[in-house]
């Protein structure tokens, strides 16, 4: 598609914008009232109903707290070992934590699973190091909305849309075909063994993730990777975010609602700030990040999978005036032309028929490189009528 070669308007750096000192938010990163990052009581709300101005409004809402959300409620934290105890009671016990975190909430935090908290460390700071580096450094990469791969700053193609407040690093890692050594950064000079190391730690987690999650549909612990094209046809990417400093963090979004359009996402998060966001019946919560843990989360490619039995959920995140974000999502995929379908044993004619139609992830992916991320509009619009 020509609209995917080029995008539509002059590029502008975010944490440029950050670092030039602006006081107000530049009126192409507002979002509108019913989108902003308002809340009472953790529930959202439109910021047109507090009765303050643009001007005072990010203090009068405490955006300047490390801990924005004055609630106790977070996701579950669960400990993936004990999935693959030899205590059959602890093992049955995480399976079921497992099976309602992904009914209930559709994200959990895993921890005790596996990769080097050391590695997760040296990840972080690696690619913080790398948004440290002079713009010109990170020009380099710069990349094109024909594969969104290198240094980004917006995603979708449609002129005048209103932006997200963040920068980005995306890379593809898996199959090894689609690599692209180039778009691969050489400062610092750790950050391509880091990549190499940390991409098959995650690879590895995400192949037990799948087994569990399959067995608890029960399914045979290979289904679910079987449906993605298999152990060595799995696709793999990296999206490294950057949420700089916020002038009026209560106007913007750092990423906008939306679900994961591929099959389940690791996210590696900033445990310094939250920013994560997830939609919890009609509100938000703010996910406060455990030490030395994954964030996980199911994508569209599973809610197809298991029929709607398993969902993926609208998630966003929000900004700071005080400081900035680096976090690490990992998007464990399916094979891009592989058939995306509802997996039989799940469907049944007459009490559970198929609810969606098939079509392949490449196919599926088109639609948010060209439209960019709103909510479950794409992963709805597959409903079988």
């Amino acid at each position: 598609m020509n609209c995917l070669h080029s995008w539509p308007e002059p590029i502008v750096r975010v944490q440029s914008l950050s670092e030039s000192g602006i006081k107000k938010l530049p009126q192409r990163y507002i979002k509108p009232p019913s989108q902003r990052p308002t809340r009472v009581n953790n529930s959202l709300s439109s910021s047109s109903q507090l009765g303050c101005d643009d001007g005072d409004r990010h203090h009068h809402l405490g955006f300047d707290s490390d801990d924005d959300d004055k609630t106790d409620i977070n996701i579950p934290v669960i400990s993936l070992e004990d999935a693959f105890s030899s205590d059959k009671a602890l093992r049955e016990a995480t399976m079921a934590a497992i099976s309602s975190a992904c009914h209930e909430w559709g994200f959990f935090q895993l921890v005790n699973h596996g990769v080097n908290p050391e590695l997760m460390k040296q990840a972080r700071n690696t690619w913080r190091e790398f948004f440290g580096q002079p713009v010109e450094e990170k020009q380099r990469y710069a990349n094109s909305p024909s594969t969104y791969e290198g240094y980004g700053s917006r995603l979708g193609v449609e002129k005048g849309a209103t932006l997200d407040w963040s920068d980005y690093f995306f890379l593809n890692l898996l199959p090894q075909s689609i690599r692209n050594p180039d778009k691969w950064p050489s400062v610092p000079s750790s950050c391509r063994n880091v990549i190499e190391e940390y991409e098959k730690e995650v690879v590895s987690l995400g192949e037990r993730l799948m087994k569990v999650l399959s067995m608890n549909l029960g399914l045979k612990e290979d289904h679910l990777l079987n449906c993605f094209g298999g152990e060595k046809n799995i696709g793999a990417c990296l999206r490294v975010n950057f949420y700089p400093k916020c002038p009026q963090p209560d106007l913007t979004l750092g990423l906008s609602s939306h679900s994961d359009p591929g099959g389940m996402t690791l996210l590696l998060p900033d445990e310094n700030v939250a920013g994560l966001q997830i939609r919890k019946d009609k509100s938000w919560i703010t996910v406060k990040p455990a030490p030395n843990a994954f964030i996980v989360n199911l994508a569209d490619q599973i809610q197809v999978l298991s029929n709607g039995i398993y969902k993926s959920v609208e998630h966003r995140v929000i900004v700071n005036s005080e400081k900035d974000r680096v976090s690490l999502a990992f998007f464990y995929n399916p094979k891009s032309d592989i058939i995306i379908e509802p997996i039989k044993q799940l469907v049944d004619d007459e009490t559970r028929p198929p609810l969606y139609s098939p079509m392949t992830f490449d196919e599926y992916r088109l639609f948010i490189r060209t439209k960019g991320i709103s909510g479950k509009s794409q992963v709805e619009s597959l409903k079988s009528p």
